[in-house]
């Protein structure tokens, strides 16, 4: 069922760089195909003209040959080194520079769910989301990165390089888009059963939309708009929905699943496993293990009426 959801991003690909750090990262891949294929290319030629002439080449020659051989791969080892040495040097080069101060985002992986913070220097101006990271293009983003578990990997391919995510050590990255688009990522260290259903979107949009999507997003939720409505916030808070998860403006405040405040805004459920439809979000309240074995929720024992009303509460928090 993931691949429904996720066939819309996967044409993304380190070699389709939309940032700075990832056209860095994507030269220096290129400067290593072109090398090594010319060098593939050259020991081919080498290998057939050693099969079709039939004298015995002189041992000098040989010696000579074998030599020249082992300068050039002196020499290619040497470029390889120094590029690689000012690519790391350029990815680092980003966190400082640049007149418009840097945005600040925490990222904790969980198994097997990214929590998003958005960190601000007034606590009541925080915004907490999970499973997408949304950006202006064009600004710097400092993202600090904390494991709640094991160790996971934070990898958007279009924007950054791989970074690790180890339990006891908070870690550092810095990215750019240079352009708007919704650019998946995916944790890229194996981190338990679920491992391949913890992706992200990385969400870059104009400065004045992403200024919208902020202040929307630091709302508390929107009060519920019909009966049945109402009915399904009275049946959140009252299940074990309001022990795992948060829905700011009510009296759900449970810390240990992503926070819901906005949850109808999202794009997908279950860190990227499904879009985000009524009918999916259904189907996983009543058994998301079904969908994602393995994963901390339990299965919700609903009647079909309570389910219509949760569905109607959770399809206005946006």
């Amino acid at each position: 069922m993931s691949w429904t959801c996720l066939l819309a991003f996967a044409g993304h690909s380190a070699l389709d760089p939309a940032g700075p750090q990832a056209a860095r990262i994507g030269g220096l891949w290129w400067l290593m195909f072109w090398v090594c294929s010319g060098v593939f290319l050259l020991v081919m030629a080498a290998l057939a003209v050693g099969l079709v002439r039939e004298e015995v080449p002189q041992r000098r020659r040989v010696s000579r040959v074998v030599a020249g051989a082992v300068v050039a791969t002196a020499l290619i080892l040497f470029v390889f080194l120094f590029a690689s040495t000012g690519t790391g040097r350029a990815l680092a080069s980003l966190s400082s520079g640049a007149a418009l101060a840097p945005l600040s985002i925490e990222v904790t992986g969980h198994q097997w769910w990214w929590e998003v913070q958005y960190l601000d220097p007034v606590l009541a101006q925080r915004v907490t989301t999970a499973n997408e990271i949304h950006v202006p293009v064009g600004r710097r983003v400092r993202i600090r990165t904390v494991s709640h578990d094991v160790i996971h990997s934070f990898w958007v391919p279009n924007l950054h390089g791989k970074h690790d995510l180890i339990p006891g050590y908070d870690g550092e990255l810095w990215l750019q888009a240079d352009r708007p688009g919704v650019y998946r990522g995916q944790c890229a260290e194996f981190c338990g059963h679920q491992h391949a259903h913890m992706a992200f979107l990385v969400i870059a949009e104009s400065p004045a939309r992403f200024a919208g999507w902020l202040d929307s997003q630091r709302q508390s939720a929107s009060p519920p708009a019909t009966p049945l409505a109402q009915r399904g916030h009275d049946l959140f808070v009252q299940l074990q929905c309001a022990l795992c998860h948060t829905v700011q403006g009510t009296d759900a405040n449970g810390r240990i699943g992503p926070d819901l405040t906005h949850l109808a805004s999202r794009r997908t459920l279950a860190a990227g496993t499904l879009p985000n439809t009524p009918g999916h979000l259904a189907g996983w309240i009543v058994d998301s293990q079904t969908i994602k074995p393995g994963n901390p929720m339990p299965a919700t024992s609903l009647g079909s009426n309570d389910l219509e009303a949760l569905l109607a509460f959770l399809d206005g928090l946006k």
